[in-house]
């Protein structure tokens, strides 16, 4: 199953090819936020995002980022895949 977690901007990496850092659970990786409008994305670090597949395809806020979550966690298997598969996946 393929979900759209959410995760924080920690810092924007690459502003050429438009990556960012982001947490998603202690999990830090680099993401497309090439999909999001705006030069930069419209994304500054703190900012929430929803990731699938390594992009950010959409900014959220806090709450709805947590509200997400919650929903997520009580999935449970699905979410702990979702974050094995973020853990081993690199964007660089």
């Amino acid at each position: 199953m393929c979900l759209a977690i959410p995760g924080q901007v920690i810092e924007i990496v690459d502003d050429a090819n438009r990556l960012a850092k982001v947490d998603v659970a202690g999990v830090r990786r680099n993401v497309s936020i090439g999909l999001l409008d705006g030069e930069d994305g419209g994304v500054v670090p703190g900012d929430w995002v929803l990731i699938h597949v390594g992009f950010a395809i959409s900014k959220v806020d806090e709450e709805e980022a947590r509200a997400t979550r919650d929903l997520l966690v009580r999935m449970g298997a699905d979410y702990e895949q979702e974050l094995e598969e973020l853990k081993a996946s690199v964007i660089e």
